[in-house]
């Protein structure tokens, strides 16, 4: 199958496929409904992720799920952030905790990007500068903050961008010591 054991009812019905006749059908295979139009083939695992981002066209995964998917953090999240524009509704009640930050338009779009799951899907994420100035925005451990300034200095990184998104988000003076020292 395509998608990855994924189906979205509505690529069936922009098929010309009524959309009971979908249904019907991928009840008749066991496949699994996992969220509003959304189904799951029987052999497929279930990538809460990319799931969520389907049912919400709206969200950008940021703070420590960002640094999770960017590789930037020391361990898996227990609650998925994302964020989305101010007033964009999320009635979500998953599996997974789900912590919603709303964004005004300048900041939500800013360092909008992509990133791929451990499943292989890929799903909107925030670039690696925009989610260093948002947990240095945020109550994050220190030991957290360190690990992912030294992953990111030690990969692909665009400091000049970083120091620009931290002016934007009024993060310089919290940023500039930690790049300081360990550069």
């Amino acid at each position: 199958m395509q998608n990855q054991g994924v189906i979205q009812i509505s690529d069936i019905v922009a098929e010309g496929i009524s959309k009971q006749y979908a249904i019907q059908y991928l009840q008749e295979r066991n496949c699994e409904r996992v969220a509003k139009g959304v189904y799951l083939a029987p052999d497929t695992w279930q990538d809460d992720l990319y799931l969520i981002s389907l049912q919400y066209k709206k969200i950008i995964y940021s703070h420590g799920t960002a640094l999770y998917l960017l590789g930037l953090s020391e361990r898996e999240p227990v609650c998925f952030t994302v964020t989305v524009p101010r007033g964009y509704k999320v009635d979500y009640n998953g599996k997974s905790p789900l912590r919603t930050i709303s964004a005004v338009a300048e900041r939500y779009s800013l360092g909008m990007d992509t990133a791929v799951t451990l499943y292989g899907h890929t799903v909107p994420c925030y670039n690696a500068e925009r989610t260093l100035c948002d947990i240095f925005r945020a109550d994050v451990e220190m030991q957290e903050k360190q690990f992912a300034v030294r992953e990111y200095l030690k990969g692909k990184k665009n400091l000049p961008r970083l120091m620009e998104y931290a002016r934007m988000l009024q993060v310089e003076k919290k940023i500039r010591p930690y790049m300081e020292a360990l550069l």
